[in-house]
């Protein structure tokens, strides 16, 4: 049966390109769409992405949108576009404090050192994504989030959106294609988001899968032959405590048709799991 899907992303060839993430993220959506999916992406807008090269659109109804914070307000917008040469859209999230700014890097400054606020800002668009869905006038069935940037997209939902009458019945699959060194938030950041944490979970630098891994209802684990990232995520107590959640998927290359083979995983996963 065809879903509603909502894809969460910080990457997304040509867009945004640090990893292997970016390509994906461009491929796999249209794989899905041309599955008869409807799918919609969203991703940071980037004070490096250019509007007129990529022809981003104003939207009205995506203007200065409200919402709370750390107990303070605060307003995104958004643009739309396409990825190039497909009809895949693109919601580009805006905010000048936490987004423009950004080199192409994204997570580093261009000395390479990591940014010390990395967990704060995606948080915030963790929060801030969901928070637009009412204004696209559009309702997913599943929200896929990508990655530790949007890991915590489970936990916001469950805790802050799942009660309202728009949001009730939407799924959230968290998929997890590394253990990168930014994969550990403060716990200050969680309650600066207004978010509670399983009590299991102690100390003050929280692995966010972990964190996310009750609230959500799949989690996919992307990974190589050689890069076993399942293994590894085993390791953490929260994680295997709902190990009946969690789906593995191989990619074997970067080729269209591997890209394509996981594609139809990730679909039959949400056909038969959701």
């Amino acid at each position: 049966m065809d879903k509603k899907l909502f894809y969460l992303t910080t990457e997304i060839f040509p867009f945004a390109n640090t990893s292997d993430l970016g390509v994906f993220s461009a491929k796999v959506p249209l794989n899905l769409q041309e599955k008869g999916h409807d799918i919609r992406t969203i991703i940071p807008k980037y004070g490096f992405v250019s509007e007129r090269k990529y022809i981003l659109r104003e939207v009205i109804r995506l203007r200065e949108i409200p919402f709370d914070y750390n107990n303070q307000p605060q307003m995104v917008s958004a643009k739309s576009a396409f990825i190039p040469k497909t009809r895949v859209q693109v919601y580009f999230l805006e905010h000048s404090e936490w987004f423009k700014p950004l080199s192409n890097l994204l997570y580093k400054s261009k000395n390479g050192r990591p940014y010390s606020d990395n967990d704060e800002r995606y948080a915030f668009f963790s929060k801030a994504s969901i928070t637009i869905l009412p204004h696209l006038f559009w309702k997913p069935d599943i929200i896929l989030c990508n990655d530790w940037p949007s890991a915590l997209v489970p936990l916001f939902y469950k805790q802050q959106f799942a009660d309202d009458e728009f949001y009730q019945g939407i799924k959230t699959v968290l998929m997890i294609h590394s253990l990168a060194e930014y994969v550990h938030f403060s716990r200050e950041t969680f309650e600066k988001a207004g978010l509670k944490l399983p009590e299991s979970i102690k100390g003050d630098k929280i692995n966010v899968y972990e964190a996310a891994a009750e609230s959500a209802d799949i989690i996919i684990v992307i990974e190589g032959k050689e890069n076993l990232v399942s293994s590894e995520l085993m390791k953490l107590p929260g994680i295997k405590d709902v190990e009946s959640k969690v789906k593995t998927i191989i990619q074997d290359d970067s080729t269209p048709e591997s890209y394509l083979k996981v594609a139809d995983s990730i679909d039959q996963i949400l056909q038969e799991d959701i």
